[in-house]
């Protein structure tokens, strides 16, 4: 649970780390990292939504595993483009592949806590 809490934490700050120019300050002001923070939480979850609707909600019927799988596709395509130095032909962005990262985790910790719900019932 830990593991996709932080995927979902470190996935926002490279997000806010992507969208600054090249000159930022290394230390952010605390107000302009919590309006980042924001601006890119609304920005998954209205890829999370609009994602939902066009392909329903199929993530409930795979297995933590294949969302884990996703994941580190993701991140081996992340390297990929930054060994090109951020120059691809086709495909997505560094952004677009964080913000799966980050959809892909959230939808393994609500699979999570629904497991740990369903164990809770069958205890009780």
């Amino acid at each position: 649970e830990q593991e996709y809490m932080g995927l979902v934490n470190y996935g926002i700050i490279a997000l806010m780390q992507l969208s600054l120019p090249a000159d930022a300050p290394q230390e952010l002001p605390y107000e302009a990292a919590a309006a980042g923070f924001d601006r890119e939480v609304a920005g998954i979850r209205e890829l999370l939504l609009s994602k939902n609707h066009d392909y329903g909600e199929i993530w409930r019927q795979m297995r933590r595993s294949s969302m884990t799988d996703l994941i580190l596709m993701k991140l081996l395509r992340i390297k990929q483009i930054e060994d090109n130095e951020g120059k691809t032909l086709i495909s997505e962005g560094l952004d677009a592949n964080y913000r799966d990262i980050v959809n892909y985790a959230i939808f393994a910790l609500i699979l999570l806590e629904e497991e740990h719900a369903g164990a809770e019932e069958k205890g009780a």
